[in-house]
């Protein structure tokens, strides 16, 4: 029992992760291999349409634009608070803000875009009347796949401070100092100590920063309300629409294919994370 002990306080979770992540997800990949006549593989033809290979463009180029800028502002806006006291108030306030907006998402998030630069927005009526500028003009972005990156960012930000702060912080100071005794110039520590040793949990926020935006959904479907641009909202549009069980077939074959970019993601940042962690204990 003393052995046992333990693991009955992960009871809770485990049920929670079968009963509302394994269990959907397994639901929903077999609904993609589920015909009329049981089991069949024709649905996979769906992964190899035109609209499906756009919308996986789509969804990649987004996530992947939003990672990488996302993770450079991140990575600086952490360089900067790691100079700063730990206890300080000006850090504590920045490391609350981030653990907050980096799960400020969906409806919420949508709605304070359009308020603020949609097309009656705050933002864009004061441009457009007392300065005559039309954010417009180009055409409405806003609501289109374009649209999304601004707010993507809104929450990646946030949530690259809050995964690579610590790795940032785990740099010691004796290290440069040791660097400088052997001869060592700052250019040297920096490309032998310190790079090396920040690379694996800045890669590794950045596929974690791709696999957030990548499985984002909610802001897409409030912002983009006609067509199926990226996969979330295709296989929205495979589930609402009027056409029955073929299209609940394609929505699960499309899942799949989901679940198979972010099982590959989600593997190379553990890898990177496991990495990186050798140097903050």
């Amino acid at each position: 029992m003393k052995r046992i002990a333990p693991a009955l306080g992960l009871t809770p979770f485990v049920a929670y992760v079968l009963l509302f992540l394994a269990v959907p997800t397994l639901l929903a990949i077999a609904s993609g291999f589920a015909g009329q006549d049981g089991f069949t593989l024709d649905g996979l033809a769906v992964l190899t349409q035109p609209n499906t290979l756009s919308a996986f463009g789509a969804s990649v180029w987004v996530s992947a634009l939003t990672a990488v800028v996302g993770a450079a502002v991140g990575a600086v806006l952490c360089w900067a608070l790691a100079a700063l006291p730990e206890a300080g108030p000006l850090r504590r306030v920045v490391d609350a803000a981030s653990s907050v907006l980096a799960q400020f998402g969906g409806v919420m998030l949508a709605f304070a875009f359009i308020a603020t630069i949609g097309i009656q927005g705050v933002v864009t009526v004061i441009l457009r009347e007392q300065f005559g500028i039309d954010i417009f003009a180009g055409g409405v972005w806003l609501y289109e796949l374009p649209g999304l990156i601004l707010p993507y960012l809104y929450f990646q930000v946030p949530l690259m401070v809050i995964t690579f702060l610590p790795a940032v912080t785990a740099l010691r100071p004796d290290w440069s100092e040791a660097v400088a005794t052997l001869g060592g110039t700052s250019r040297a520590y920096w490309r032998r100590v310190g790079l090396p040793v920040l690379a694996p949990a800045f890669l590794g926020s950045l596929l974690l920063l791709f696999a957030n935006a990548f499985s984002s959904y909610a802001t897409a479907a409030a912002l983009i309300s006609q067509g199926s641009q990226i996969v979330p909202l295709q296989i929205r549009a495979a589930l609402i629409g009027e056409t029955g069980a073929s299209q609940a077939s394609s929505a699960g074959v499309l899942a799949l294919g989901m679940v198979v970019v972010m099982t590959v993601v989600m593997l190379a940042y553990g890898r990177l994370m496991s990495r990186a962690a050798r140097w903050q204990r």
